[in-house]
């Protein structure tokens, strides 16, 4: 736990648009909008399915066993050290994917912005910049940083309302890029021949990433005056804004450029200059107007890191004090904040930054790191989310554990399926992620994802092995001098 508890707290106006901060990602907009207009049903059928039983159980556990833990408080009370251990690993490795991920679309948006070619030191530059910079920020409590949440939520209202009402208007006078032309376009699972299309499974994965964080608001609880009532309606408030400002952001960029034509990394300033030219904007307001979005997108990369730092590193920090991670890594400084996991962090990330980079120059196929690093991490992130359902079916079957906070009401079954439904969803996810297609060519373009996903797992489970070896090393110390102790008696 902290040393020293910040006097200024994290009020409830904060937790909103830090909840919208930490879960609302620009960078996932585009690649989402590429479902096509399925996009919406499938939307449905995960706000039902995932998003309001996932953001409710993080409330309940959030309350009921508060600590700046999160996730590996509540499965570790739940499985004990192995398991929250599994979650800790899988939870660290995807933050310096994603963070890379991250680095390279900042480049990326820099070299549409500007127009101009930069060469590969310079952008290796950047995006180690970048790196440095959100490394830097882990280092602040949530509460310390509050204005960069804040302004990185408020931005994102900007440009994902902006883009929707610029869809909106261009559907209504000049129609869709991608027309609904009957009731099966927007059927999930059905491809264009109108028949059953297993392949689209795959988007529940991207779908889910658009829906996670709410776990880490909930380590934010030390920071608040009322955490007890200020976490769930955090979450419900915050929820109901993502749903619909990614509804209106993936929208527009579906009205604005055909599905087969969406890049997943450019595709929101792609979609602005087709909407802004579309309506009859000049070129220099075009320029200019793409400019300060872009330049706006950039900060929420820095703003959303920055948010999801805190949680990050405390959840390491715990699972260090136990073991799974080096002990230094939960060193703390003068304000509570875990400072060694940021740092290796930023190494880590700028470790797969530059490897990026270096084989991109060789490999032109994986010229996209943006989606390269940004798979793996999801694979690694939802991995690390599935022991959090069960956990709360055995903490909930216990009774609550604090009087005062949230607690989920409902019969055996309502329970049962808040906690079985998005643990299915996520194995889905998961499956047709790494295996979008039941033939052996699929291992053709998939295999870095497949065999990136299992060196996780493999180092993982090697990591775990250890901690408990080494826990059971202790025991055995300690149970040897207390025999010694008694026999000098």
């Amino acid at each position: 736990m902290p040393k020293n508890k910040q006097k200024h707290k994290f009020r409830l106006f904060s937790a909103v648009l830090a909840t919208v901060c930490i879960i609302l990602v620009g960078d996932a907009v585009a690649p989402t909008a590429s479902i096509g207009n399925s996009q919406y049903i499938w939307w449905i059928i995960m706000l039902i399915g995932f998003f309001v039983p996932y953001g409710l159980i993080s409330a309940e556990l959030g309350t009921q066993y508060p600590s700046e833990g999160g996730m590996y408080t509540w499965v570790k009370k739940a499985f004990g050290p192995k398991w929250a251990g599994r979650v800790a690993w899988y939870y660290w490795v995807n933050y310096p994917l994603w963070v890379a991920s991250l680095a390279d679309l900042v480049t990326t948006y820099l070299l549409q912005m500007m127009g101009v070619e930069m060469t590969w030191p310079l952008i290796l530059a950047i995006q180690i910049a970048y790196i440095v910079l959100v490394s830097v920020l882990g280092v602040l409590r949530i509460s310390q940083s509050a204005w960069l949440s804040n302004l990185g939520a408020i931005c994102k209202f900007i440009f994902m309302a902006g883009i929707g009402a610029l869809g909106i208007y261009v559907l209504v006078t000049q129609g869709s890029a991608n027309p609904i032309t009957s009731f099966t376009d927007l059927l999930p699972m059905v491809g264009a021949d109108g028949k059953f299309d297993f392949t689209g499974l795959g988007f529940v994965a991207l779908i889910i990433f658009n829906m996670l964080g709410f776990e880490v608001v909930s380590t934010f609880s030390d920071d608040m005056d009322n955490p007890k009532k200020e976490i769930p309606k955090a979450v419900i408030v915050g929820g109901i804004l993502i749903a619909v400002f990614y509804l209106l952001a993936s929208f527009g960029i579906g009205v604005a450029i055909p599905l087969e034509e969406i890049s997943t990394d450019s595709g929101l300033l792609d979609s602005y200059n087709i909407l802004l030219t579309t309506v009859g904007f000049s070129a220099a307001a075009i320029k200019a107007i793409t400019v300060v979005i872009g330049g706006m997108f950039i900060y929420t990369l820095v703003a959303n890191i920055s948010s999801w730092n805190f949680g990050v590193n405390s959840v390491i920090a715990y699972a260090a004090e136990d073991g799974t991670f080096p002990k230094s890594w939960a060193k703390r400084n003068k304000n509570g904040v875990p400072y060694v996991v940021s740092i290796w962090t930023g190494v880590v990330g700028a470790i797969i930054a530059i490897a990026g980079i270096i084989v991109a120059q060789f490999v032109p196929d994986l010229s996209n790191l943006f989606w390269t690093f940004f798979s793996l991490s999801l694979v690694t992130l939802l991995l690390s989310y599935l022991p959090m359902f069960m956990a709360f079916l055995k903490l909930h079957k216990q009774g609550p554990a604090v009087k005062k906070g949230y607690w989920i009401n409902g019969g055996k079954i309502k329970i049962t399926l808040f906690g079985i439904v998005p643990f299915l969803l996520i194995l889905v996810a998961l499956f047709f992620t790494l295996f979008p297609e039941f033939n052996l060519e699929m291992f053709e373009y998939n295999w870095p994802l497949i065999v990136g996903a299992a060196i996780a797992i493999i180092i993982g489970e090697i990591m775990v092995f250890n901690m408990s070896r080494k826990q059971k090393q202790i025991k055995t110390r300690k149970t040897t001098k207390r025999v010694r102790a008694r026999s000098t008696r």
